[in-house]
């Protein structure tokens, strides 16, 4: 029998696929001679880190499912509270020596990892030293790799600025129903959910382009909780899709984020609402 084929992992949370992400993720995939693979918690199981409440951006499976689009062979998402408790040293031994058979790590200049986060970059290089395995840090330095940076500017709702960074923002679910108000007022939408713990943008009105299957259409997007016809609603992105008719409940829709056009506000009628969403859809389809 041959030898079993060693990977090249990139380890870390990558909650956002950014391009600080990439950078780790295409290293990793630079190996040809190795399998690419990727170490990463699931996002969901994350409520605090480095002391602070955890936001994530995508969805564990909407991450899973872009890494195994970039061509990863292998992904390894644990919850963290398997893994929490175990030593650096030990991570390094059975997780990344043992179950990923790593020849390869590749991390941000900041990864910390072990109980307590108590390991950083200086101490994987030892124990890839101990136990048989090369550690690739890529450098990380400024605002444009800031994963934090990135979910401020989310929260202010500056979705254009960060297209023109490269990372294009992206709400990925299934289609669930609502009140089916807009169409009775002549804009039908789709609704989808925010996750429990996943970062809500800006409320407000943005242009989107909206995939489903392969087409795509271009589509007017409201985040927030639609206070002109609901009440105690949790926040959730609701998107007319121009020039589409035909039933998406239950399946997939891509709606991926440009402009930030207004907030949300309560307006004082239905009919005001109607032309304020016809004057929105003009606009996007003037840009």
């Amino acid at each position: 029998m041959g030898e079993i084929r060693k990977s090249a992992a990139a380890v870390g949370i990558f909650d956002g696929i950014h391009p600080g992400h990439r950078l780790v993720l295409d290293e990793a995939k630079s190996f040809g001679e190795m399998a690419p693979a990727v170490f990463t918690f699931n996002t969901e199981s994350i409520s605090f880190k480095h002391g602070r409440s955890f936001e994530f951006i995508y969805t564990n499976d909407y991450k899973l499912e872009l890494l195994s689009k970039l061509g990863f062979e292998q992904i390894y998402s644990p919850d963290f509270e398997e893994l929490c408790g175990m030593d650096g040293e030990s991570f390094a031994r059975e997780i990344l020596c043992g179950r990923m058979n790593c020849g390869v790590v590749v991390c941000g200049e900041n990864f910390r990892f072990g109980h307590g986060v108590s390991c950083g970059v200086g101490e994987l290089r030892a124990f890839g030293e101990k136990y048989g395995f090369e550690v690739r840090v890529i450098k990380l330095s400024g605002d444009a790799f800031s994963s934090e940076r990135l979910r401020g500017m989310l929260r202010e709702g500056r979705t254009d600025e960060l297209r023109a960074m490269g990372f294009n923002y992206t709400l990925s679910t299934k289609v669930v129903g609502g009140n089916r108000l807009g169409r009775t007022i002549g804009f039908p939408t789709i609704n989808q959910p925010f996750a429990d713990g996943q970062l809500v943008p800006k409320t407000g009105v943005y242009s989107t382009v909206t995939r489903i299957d392969e087409d795509e259409y271009a589509s007017i997007t409201n985040i927030g909780v639609k206070p002109t016809v609901e009440k105690n609603i949790r926040p959730l992105a609701e998107t007319h899709i121009i020039g589409f008719s035909g039933d998406l409940y239950g399946k997939r829709a891509e709606v991926s984020f440009g402009e930030h056009i207004r907030d949300e506000r309560k307006f004082s009628s239905v009919d005001e609402l109607k032309k304020q969403i016809a004057e929105d859809i003009e606009y996007i389809k003037k840009d």
